[in-house]
């Protein structure tokens, strides 16, 4: 009886050492999201990579500019809120010594209104919001463009602005506003082009409610951003690979319905 006991005893302090030495061997990491799906996605990550001994703890921003400036002052590990060109384009204009470590998520941008049901409806001098930051504003003129709504210059690619604008047959008014404030000022303006997350952040339902999408492909996949400094450490490749584990891509086809894809 003495014996059974001792042995049951030394096993209840094994399972509590192993236990034990989980804990102390999990890493914390902080990782950078905005509100909307990103944070929602991150949450799932999280789950999945507390598995492999890495601890997430998610903060939360409002805006496109600080996630990168927060990352770049070490005050996050990593951050997974925006697309590809608008990170090369932080990197270039403020010197972050940041990198894209992996792809994430796709979220279509989409033209919303409350006062026309077709772009075709839009009359002339209507006003038409779009970001203002280099990218996603220069995506928005790009839709607007294959919408047939105005022209810009060949090269202008990318990171177009209004001032690449070379035929604008209804002289819209391009608005340029904060991405994030794009949907609370849609009642102020004749049309918008809205960042899916912010989009479904504010209710709107991108397959429903958007009068013009882009399409599935595209070079605006989202990604996981570190400092290049950190692209040895061990955590990095445990981040990556709970992002693109079964468990999360379930989550997106089932939560997001077609308005978030995973792009990996």
């Amino acid at each position: 009886m003495q014996r059974r006991f001792m042995l049951k005893f030394a096993a209840a302090l094994g399972a509590a050492a192993l236990f034990a030495g989980a804990q102390a061997r999990a890493e914390t990491i902080k990782v950078g999201v905005t509100g909307g799906p990103h944070a929602q996605v991150m949450e799932v990550v999280k789950k999945v990579a507390a598995k492999g001994g890495l601890d997430i703890r998610i903060v939360e921003f409002s805006d496109y500019v600080q996630p990168n400036a927060a990352l770049a002052a070490g005050d996050l590990d990593a951050n997974s809120y925006q697309h590809a060109p608008y990170l090369d384009a932080q990197v270039k204009d403020r010197g972050y010594k940041l990198i894209k470590v992996a792809e994430t998520v796709t979220f279509p941008m989409g033209i919303y209104s409350k006062r026309v049901k077709a772009l075709a409806e839009l009359k002339p001098g209507a006003r038409v919001a779009i970001p203002n930051d280099p990218t996603n504003g220069g995506r928005a003129l790009l839709l607007l463009q294959k919408q047939g709504l105005l022209k810009l210059r060949a090269d202008a690619g990318l990171k177009a602005t209004p001032l690449d604008i070379v035929d604008n047959p209804k002289k819209l008014k391009i608005v340029e506003l904060d991405a994030a404030q794009i949907p609370r000022s849609l009642g102020d303006v004749d049309a918008a082009a809205i960042n899916t997350n912010f989009a479904m952040e504010a209710g709107l339902k991108p397959k429903e409610d958007a009068i013009a999408i882009e399409g599935p492909n595209g070079p605006y996949a989202n990604i996981i951003a570190i400092r290049d400094a950190d692209r040895s450490k061990p955590w990095v490749a445990k981040l990556v690979a709970a992002y693109h584990s079964p468990e999360v891509k379930q989550f997106i086809e089932g939560k997001f319905g077609g308005a978030v894809i995973a792009a990996w």
